[in-house]
This record gives structure tokens, C-alpha cells and sequence, in this order.
């Protein structure tokens, strides 16, 4: 039976994914799903195993390694907001465990005589690219974070292609769009009120905007993370190479084409409840973030998402909106 360990198992996307390999499994059959984090909600996926704790903990690292997971979804981290808004935090928890879980990693596959080689996707961001860019960015752009979230991706990235490289695990990283609609409370993430403009109005409160309408960003739906996570999963990377990040697709479409899109859905009520009020520092932020990309060497290697907003609303209302 293949082990399967979600770091970050307790969030919304770690969550989905073990729902998921509870419902489908792992390439058809049943699998041993272990779940991290420093917390767990009451209920939740069904797992084999769910251990509390942080991955910046002495010794998580070789802990977790030494259960010898056959694939391993690195979806642990702290979002963007808090990441810039707290740097010192931000690189002890989104980059210097990454090192220490891949050279556990490493130490587990020497131990074994080589036999050892676990899959490890990492989830990343296109928080990877700042300014300047093209208005698509194609698959030979070159990262250049202007967060401090954004550079710690890419620091982990790079860690994750040359232990790829050396053989010490399979590992791929995906940069992910923003995922929207979040279900739940808003977090500390940035891009936050991507998801609240929607989410808060479809709940029937108010929302607020924080920056121009005329921003434009990419989305995928949490649906399509869970179909970027097993793909990358389960897909050959010999293709890959030593280029072992790819870009995810997904809608590229400015704020006022995501209101419209509430307007088609739900109605004039939902969007009147959208209130402007700017935040220079969300803006700041934000402006530095890439728009849109060609994503040709994911969809070839058969990623896929949506193509329109409107379905990315329609998603969260058939599997996360809660009926009033």
C-alpha cells in the first residue's frame, strides 16, 4: 500500500487532498494516508494517521522521514501577508525546514542502500515572479520574488531541483495560482480578498476591496489544486529533466471580470455587497505580482483547470458553500 504524507495536512488544500485519496485512493487503490500540522480541526479527512506538531521542531524533520513515505505533498507553510509582515517567521517556516526535511530525506535513502526514493511535490507559488514581466509569462521566464513569500518559494524550489538532480529524492515543485474560492474564514494572505469578494457575498455579508478593479491575476479552484497535487504525483518526471518547476494554469482575469462573474451567478445583491476601500499596502504588494502566464509545459504534461471564473464560483457553491 503506498504511504502518502501531507505536510500541511491540516489546511484547506491538505484537507481536500486527503478527502480525496479517502474517496479515489492512490492510482486506483487504497492508500495510507499520514497527515502534519500543527493543528487539526475536529473531524476532517480520514487518515491513517494525523500527527500534531511543526515541521520547525528539533528533529520533526527526521521523524516524519523515517516513516519512509512513498510520496510526500509539502503544502506546509504561513502565507503571504504574514510572511512579509513578519520576516524572521517567514524563512524559519517556509524555507529552513524545507532543507532540513530534504536532507532527512536524504539520510533515510543512505540508510537504506539507495532503495529509498520517495516522490516529493512542493507547492509553490508564482509569487516566484516580480516585475517587470510580460503580460504572459511563458515557461522560460525567470523567477525574480519581490516578497519575501515569494523568495522563500524559490529558495525551496531550487533545493528541491538539486536533490532531484543528485538523486536523492523525485522531487517537483508547482507553482500555484491563487486558489479561489477559499472556504472558511479569510486568512493573512495578500490575496485574500480574491476569495473574500466572493466567498463573503455568497454568505450573504459584506466584503471588502482593497485594491483597483482593474488588477489582473491568475486562479484555479481548489478542485483543480487537488488535480495539480495527484498529477504531479503520480505523473513520470524523467520529461522534466533538470527543470523540475512547472506553472500551473488556470483564469487570468482582472477584478471587475471576477464581479461580473458573481453578477452571472448569484445576482446583483451578491456584488452590491462588495465595498471598495483601498490599502496602499496590499497594492504595493499585489502590483508586483505576475497577471498571466502560457503554461505549455503543464498542460502537454496534462495539468489542467478552468478557463472561466464563473465556473471557479460555481465550484465553491456546489462543494463548500454552507445553504443559509
Amino acid at each position: 500500500m503506498t504511504r502518502i504524507l501531507i505536510l500541511g495536512g491540516g489546511g484547506m488544500i491538505g484537507q481536500k487532498l486527503a478527502h480525496h485519496l479517502a474517496k479515489d485512493g492512490w492510482e486506483g487503490q487504497p492508500a495510507e494516508v499520514i497527515l502534519h500540522d500543527v493543528a487539526f480541526a475536529p473531524g476532517g479527512a480520514e487518515a491513517a494517521q494525523r500527527i500534531a506538531g511543526s515541521l520547525t521542531e528539533a528533529g520533526a524533520a527526521e521523524k516524519l522521514a523515517a516513516l519512509r513515505p512513498d510520496v510526500i505533498f509539502h503544502l506546509a507553510s504561513i502565507v503571504s501577508g504574514e510572511a512579509e509582515q513578519d520576516f524572521d517567521k517567514g524563512w524559519d517556516v517556509n524555507m529552513f525546514p524545507t532543507w532540513n526535511l530534504l536532507s532527512a530525506l536524504r539520510a533515510e535513502r543512505e540508510n537504506s542502500g539507495d532503495t529509498y526514493w520517495p516522490r516529493l511535490v512542493f507547492s509553490s507559488s508564482i509569487a516566484v515572479f516580480g516585475a517587470p514581466f510580460p503580460e504572459k509569462i511563458g515557461d522560460e521566464f525567470l523567477t525574480a520574488p519581490l516578497t519575501s513569500y515569494g523568495a522563500q518559494k524559490a529558495c525551496c524550489e531550487l533545493m528541491v531541483a538539486d536533490f532531484s538532480r543528485k538523486g536523492f529524492v523525485d522531487g517537483v515543485s508547482i507553482r500555484l495560482p491563487t486558489i479561489c474560492v477559499r472556504p472558511g474564514k479569510p486568512n493573512k494572505a495578500a490575496s485574500g480578498f480574491f476569495s473574500g469578494i466572493i466567498r463573503e457575498p455568497l454568505n450573504g455579508q459584506d466584503a471588502i476591496l482593497p485594491v483597483p478593479d482593474t488588477v489582473r491575476h491568475l486562479h484555479a479552484s481548489p478542485r483543480s489544486a487537488v488535480g495539480f497535487l495527484m498529477r504531479a504525483g503520480t505523473m513520470d518526471l524523467e520529461p522534466l529533466g533538470a527543470r523540475r518547476s512547472l506553472n500551473m494554469p488556470g483564469v487570468s482575469c482582472t477584478i471587475a471580470e471576477q464581479i461580473e462573474a458573481l453578477r452571472v451567478v448569484a445576482g446583483a445583491d451578491a456584488v452590491a455587497r462588495i465595498r471598495s476601500e483601498p490599502d496602499a499596502d496590499i497594492t504595493k504588494i499585489v502590483s508586483g505580482w505576475p497577471r498571466d502566464f502560457e503554461t505549455v509545459r503543464a498542460q502537454e504534461l496534462g495539468f489542467v483547470a478552468e478557463t472561466d471564473f464563473a465556473d471557479i464560483i460555481r465550484t465553491y457553491i456546489a462543494e463548500d458553500l454552507t445553504p443559509a
